[in-house]
């Protein structure tokens, strides 16, 4: 058996083509579409809490008085719903966009470096975009 030797240049070249097996692919895009049905399901249901609460058919106890303990309890609840469901959009839109990146054949390559994200990190974060290392230059 032989060793080859790759210079970090064409280790580099390497890891820019690699391409992600037909079955792999297959299994996070399953994750995808399983992440993104669950991200609509809790988008629905903020959505129609808000709704009901916007056209007065939520309980009384939700239009208490803001300077009230109880005012006070349901404006903190409020706030973190928003931000649930802000957080929800976010991923979801996160989601789309690795969606449409398996269509258009970029999928798995880190958008900075353009090499390849491992397996393993596509496993954890389906939708990510970067390499660890570059996270937070997007």
């Amino acid at each position: 058996m032989h060793s080859i030797l790759l210079s970090s240049r064409a280790a580099e070249e390497v890891l820019l083509t690699r391409s992600l097996a037909k079955s792999t692919l297959e299994r996070l895009r399953r994750k995808l579409d399983a992440e993104e049905e669950r991200l609509v399901a809790v988008i629905e249901e903020f959505d129609k809490v808000f709704a009901e609460a916007n056209m007065g058919s939520a309980s009384a106890e939700h239009s208490a008085d803001p300077n009230s303990a109880d005012g006070g309890s349901l404006a903190l609840e409020l706030e973190m719903d928003l931000s649930v469901l802000e957080n929800a959009r976010e991923l979801l839109s996160k989601v789309h966009a690795a969606q449409k990146r398996m269509d258009n054949g970029t999928y798995g390559h880190c958008v900075v470096s353009g090499k390849a994200i491992p397996v393993e990190r596509l496993e954890a974060l389906p939708y990510a975009t970067t390499l660890v290392e570059y996270a937070d230059q997007v």
